[in-house]
């Protein structure tokens, strides 16, 4: 996981999925915040932050925080600057129950074994004030695992209905669930079927998966990811590489 955090450490500011997925979770973000009386006061986690790079766009809502179980994410995080993040695990978080209005995870469930991730889901639930929001980003569908999955320790990709029933087990209510990066899908499937038929490579070899393309094709790729947001702002996609969700604590 530490090979990932420096690769996406290089790629998360430029790299057309990172832009896409900023997109995709500022309007849930908007929708989170909504009826706030301030926007300084309303407190947000980012639960498994790596880096802590979205902090910059959490911050933008309310008071930012994050932390992860990584000493080399820490240390870059800290390294830019990014001073409110400590080092803990998404299963047992160092903070008290219902202090927070937010919480986040992005891309974190996943690569947790069905225990960790139960008491993952558990704590997100104890953190939230009763009526605060999580959002979730995971990575779905099981015919789209491929070389990134290597690189990012895949242990599960999720269906719809898998992720909310997790989350509702929780005692979530759920507000939007969405899968994104649809207008990716078919070169996405067609690539990793090939991928996983050769056979799926190992971790250091798997970091080109990551690796930013060129800018003309970065452009195009962002472009069609920024037109998909738009989209779902109205529509839910029926297919993509991941799952996004926002649940309430009732």
């Amino acid at each position: 996981m530490d090979d990932l955090l420096r690769a996406t450490a290089q790629a998360e500011a430029r790299h057309f999925w990172f832009r896409g997925f900023r997109a995709f979770v500022t309007p849930l973000l908007h929708q989170a915040s909504a009826g706030r009386s301030r926007t300084g006061s309303t407190r947000i986690l980012d639960c498994g932050c790596g880096t802590g790079a979205n902090l910059a766009l959490l911050n933008r809502f309310g008071r930012a925080y994050g932390f992860d179980i990584s000493p080399i994410g820490v240390r870059i995080g800290r390294q830019s600057g990014r001073t409110l993040i400590a080092r803990a695990s998404v299963a047992a978080v160092p903070f008290p129950s219902a202090s927070f209005d937010i919480v986040t995870s992005f891309d974190v469930l996943y690569s947790l074994d069905d225990g960790t991730e139960r008491s993952a889901i558990a704590e997100m639930y104890r953190l939230l004030k009763p009526g605060g929001a999580v959002i979730v980003n995971v990575a779905a569908m099981e015919s789209l695992r491929g070389d990134h999955s290597v690189l990012s320790h895949e242990i599960r990709r999720y269906s719809k209905a898998e992720l909310q029933k997790r989350l509702e087990g929780a005692g979530f209510s759920i507000v939007r669930i969405t899968y994104t990066n649809f207008s990716l899908f078919l070169p996405m499937w067609v690539s990793r079927s090939i991928q996983r038929r050769r056979g799926l490579r190992d971790e250091k070899a798997a970091q080109q998966e990551i690796t930013v393309p060129v800018e003309p094709i970065n452009a195009v790729l962002s472009g069609l990811l920024l037109a998909e947001s738009l989209w779902l702002r109205v529509f839910n996609a029926p297919a993509g590489s991941s799952l996004l969700c926002l649940a309430r604590k009732p």
